[in-house]
């Protein structure tokens, strides 16, 4: 019996990249912090792209802890989001064509370290998921900028996981 030709490696790439792109502009408040994510297998490193409006002391210059502890949440939830779609990405059963993605979890609480000043230059994080349930998921985050064991920011967050959708009920 002959086994099924596997798909060509771009499609996989096109599929993965259109997926992550449509999870991250669901939520216009990371292209508006210039949030973008590089994407390896299944691995995200978010970049949080240097803007001027991220400075929060001009005079040190630093960057603003809102700026960082949201790029912290952001980084927690699209990766939550991806390893949640990531098995209907790779089976194809992702339909990206009807908008409707599925949705992402919601923040419970987040306790974020600021261990030095963000720096005015590029900042990256990549999140590891604790533990992953029906309903619940503990993320742990770290971010850095020029140096990945130098991290300026860590934070662990507790996120309610999106139910999923049952036919027939109203939202």
């Amino acid at each position: 019996m002959a086994r099924p030709r596997p798909e060509p490696i771009q499609v996989v790439k096109q599929r993965r990249d259109a997926a992550l792109n449509a999870l991250v502009e669901a939520v216009p408040y990371i292209g508006f912090l210039g949030i973008t994510f590089d994407r390896r297998g299944d691995e995200l490193t978010a970049v949080m792209n240097y803007d001027e409006k991220l400075i929060g002391n001009p005079l040190l210059p630093a960057l603003h802890g809102g700026a960082t502890a949201a790029f912290l949440e952001v980084t927690a939830i699209i990766t939550l989001g991806w390893s949640q779609i990531w098995p209907q990405i790779e089976s194809g059963a992702l339909d990206l064509t009807t908008g409707k993605l599925p949705r992402l979890p919601k923040t419970i609480d987040m306790s974020v370290d600021y261990l030095r000043s963000g720096l005015p230059r590029d900042a990256y994080a990549r999140a590891k998921i604790s533990r992953s349930g029906r309903r619940y998921a503990s993320v742990h985050v770290l971010a850095w900028q020029d140096h990945h064991d130098k991290i300026f920011a860590q934070a662990t967050g507790h996120f309610l996981m999106p139910q999923p959708r049952t036919a027939g009920l109203a939202e």
